[in-house]
């Protein structure tokens, strides 16, 4: 009796562990990693992020139209892990001061612009709200909608007069997020 409790256990635990494989792997496969790295100006900046695809799905844009990502509510600005930038030196974005460091980005999305928070809080994985008083930078982006679609979330950097850039684009939103040195 006790050998086949035992075993059933075992069985379990294995089910258990191929399910949470399968799961974690069908996520990266839909929302692959992606990073960038660049100097410039005297600015090195370095992301991490994930990349999901629109899928003929509606990304941005109102409940009513059954947006996967309503106006006016939190997005991690990617997928799976939350999007994570570093800057070595202490930075200007938007005109405002921000530290030397690691910080998690987050967006509010709108229809003419982005609130792009800079948050300390970092490894979070799945969709789990920022901890809004870890907040320490917020700034408005103006979005870009030039009719073209981005099919997968993609970000770049570019280098920019004094700093870098950091270029957002998915379905047919635009944005620049401007990093300066100080």
């Amino acid at each position: 009796m006790r050998k086949k409790i035992l075993i059933g256990v075992g069985v379990f635990v294995v089910l258990i562990a191929a399910a949470f494989f399968y799961m974690d792997n069908r996520n990266r496969t839909l929302s692959p990693p992606g990073s960038a790295e660049l100097s410039n100006g005297g600015v090195k900046v370095s992301l991490t992020y994930s990349r999901p695809s629109v899928r003929d799905r509606v990304v941005f844009g109102t409940e009513e139209e059954g947006a996967l990502q309503p106006y006016g509510v939190y997005w991690r600005l990617g997928a799976n892990e939350s999007t994570e930038v570093t800057v070595d030196s202490d930075v200007n974005i938007n005109g405002k001061a921000l530290k030397k460091g690691t910080y998690k980005v987050y967006a509010v999305p709108g229809p003419e612009s982005f609130e792009v928070i800079f948050n300390t809080e970092l490894g979070n994985w799945g969709y789990s709200e920022a901890d809004h008083e870890l907040d320490i930078l917020t700034t408005s982006v103006p979005v870009v909608r030039d009719g073209a679609l981005t099919e997968q979330h993609t970000i770049t950097l570019s280098p920019a007069d004094g700093g870098v850039d950091i270029n957002v684009a998915f379905e047919k939103v635009k944005f620049t997020i401007p990093i300066r040195a100080n």
